[in-house]
């Protein structure tokens, strides 16, 4: 009788897992790996398009679950059971975890996030007092939050942080036309930035999904090759070696032409 999975994306992988088990570290142990990745990469993909409409790029998130599931692989062991059970959880906390700490259109620490989050509930309980017609002053929120002043004002800015103000926003008087970007106008740089992208695009196309996730950890990310091995659960001269290999793939498909020249 065949075996039967809860999703269509589900593939009998357990014999290649057995295998992994038995593997030492290296050549083959990365080949088996890589195998169950891409094997059971579409069920990252569909567990990715649960959070489409989240104000997140399709591809951006599809690498965070590719991330989620190289861990999964990473960590998984044959005696906990079938694969799909403890994977799904993995790729979906690496997911949410992103919306934790990315969906802040300025970029604050974790610490004031919670600060926010502490803040903003104790004024919201405070202006909803009945009787209440004044905005809550600091003194008032942080014996509320059971926080010190300063917690509260880091706090209040960090509700500012979360929603940026609009470059089309109108400044000063509103006959004068002036928006934000008129007073921030400068060269961007990040116009290179989108270049190189565009341009290490189809050598990334070429890579294993292990290597794609460690590129994304190393320059998306900005992790350092030590936080990377600890994340996916190798050493540290082995990131580095990917890293060095992956990067020189990428570079022999973006300049076809110095390649065949050398």
């Amino acid at each position: 009788m065949a075996t039967r999975h809860s999703h269509d994306d589900a593939p009998d992988t357990q014999q290649t897992f057995e295998r992994l088990a038995d593997a030492a570290a290296g050549p083959e142990h990365d080949l088996l790996s890589n195998e169950l990745v891409e094997a059971w990469l579409p069920m990252a993909h569909r567990l990715a398009s649960r959070f489409r409409n989240k104000g997140e790029n399709m591809d951006d998130l599809r690498q965070v679950a590719a991330i989620g599931l190289v861990k999964a692989v990473d960590r998984y062991e044959v005696e906990r059971g079938a694969f799909e059970p403890y994977a799904v959880p993995t790729i979906t906390g690496e997911l949410r975890r992103h919306f934790r700490d990315h969906t802040w259109d300025v970029r604050v620490p974790r610490r004031v996030q919670d600060l926010r989050n502490k803040v903003r509930s104790t004024r919201r309980e405070l202006v909803n007092q009945p009787g209440r017609h004044a905005e809550p002053g600091i003194e008032e929120i942080a014996a509320g939050a059971g926080l010190t002043l300063d917690e509260v004002r880091d706090g209040l800015e960090a509700l500012d942080s979360y929603n940026a103000l609009s470059l089309d926003a109108e400044i000063g008087p509103a006959d004068e036309g002036l928006s934000l970007s008129d007073s921030i106008g400068a060269t961007e740089p990040g116009y290179d930035l989108i270049i190189d992208r565009e341009t290490a695009k189809e050598g990334l196309k070429h890579l294993a999904e292990r290597e794609r996730a460690i590129l994304y950890l190393r320059f998306f990310e900005d992790m350092t090759q030590a936080a990377i091995a600890e994340e996916i659960g190798i050493s540290q001269m082995h990131v580095s070696r990917l890293i060095t290999r992956s990067c020189a793939q990428v570079r022999d498909h973006a300049t076809p032409g110095a390649q065949q020249a050398a």
